[in-house]
């Protein structure tokens, strides 16, 4: 069975560095690569590029980073546009070709991933190569997996099942499945940065003291079906990840020893929510 590369991309362990767009600056600006791509220009394009997105309130907040190279399509929507000038490998790297891609403009605008950039002085339209040059020449990995300081870049050479069975092993996914290219780029804990959270924080007052509860039960629910169950950490801290954006109808159960229930309602998570402080009030019950 034929293998292909497979870029893996790691949201949780980007951290913005931007080690892999310098990378391909450093191999490709100012070299030419015959038959892979021109050189690259030193100012403006981003043959990688890092999208960034903030998730809910202080002090429940956090960021990801989304690093967003050519897909490497197996039906790549830039073929559909210009046939001629875009390459399709065995291996799973989809070239654009530097001699019959010149002038064509409109495959900018073909790539739904936004990953193809124009090169205004050669008149030609560019993009990640996957260093398929250094992969050809033996490297067993292109530049910006190299210098990736995180392990945020992995790349390996599979084949479809092989491929199938890391990608369920490692939940893995597609960046936007809806646009049925079939990608052989794929990433992991992709959740850190399309899904939302629900995070916040339980107290109780004894005393005229405010603290922290430990260990209080909080449950999440989806309309009447439970959806998720957690316990606040040292800090009456809780959170659950992963529910989709504008999602309906959530509701939140918090139960501690000698406390009352406290219920909250979020009728639709148009961002990450942060419920802030839950005080629980004193009850004679027992748990």
């Amino acid at each position: 069975m034929n293998k292909k590369w497979r870029l893996v991309i790691d949201v949780a362990l980007c951290e913005s560095c931007h080690n892999c767009l310098l990378a391909c600056k450093d191999e490709h600006v100012g070299n030419d690569w015959p038959g892979y791509t021109n050189l690259q220009q030193l100012h403006g394009d981003h043959w990688i590029w890092i999208a960034k997105r903030e998730r809910g309130s202080y002090p429940h907040v956090d960021v990801a980073y989304r690093p967003t190279p050519c897909m490497h399509c197996d039906d790549p929507a830039c073929a559909r546009a210009v046939p001629e000038a875009v390459v399709r490998r065995a291996d799973g790297i989809v070239l654009i070709d530097p001699v019959k891609a010149r002038g064509h403009r409109e495959l900018v605008d073909a790539c739904p991933y936004e990953a193809i950039q124009w090169n205004d002085e050669l008149q030609v339209c560019q993009k990640c190569t996957l260093c398929a040059h250094l992969l050809d020449d033996g490297w067993s990995k292109p530049r910006c997996v190299q210098a990736c300081p995180t392990g945020a870049l992995k790349i390996v050479k599979v084949d479809a099942d092989e491929a199938d069975a890391m990608a369920t092993a490692n939940r893995l996914e597609a960046l936007h499945p809806e646009f049925n290219t079939k990608p052989n780029v794929l990433y992991a804990n992709m959740y850190r940065y399309a899904s939302c959270f629900v995070a916040g924080s339980v107290a109780r007052k004894q005393a005229d003291v405010e603290d922290c509860v430990k260990g209080a039960s909080v449950r999440l629910y989806r309309g009447s079906d439970r959806i998720g169950e957690t316990t606040t950490d040292a800090f009456g801290d809780f959170r659950f990840d992963g529910l989709p954006l504008n999602d309906r109808g959530l509701s939140l159960l918090v139960q501690a020893p000698g406390c009352e229930d406290r219920r909250v309602e979020i009728a639709k998570l148009s961002d990450s929510v942060n419920t802030g402080v839950l005080m629980l009030e004193g009850a004679n019950r027992t748990g």
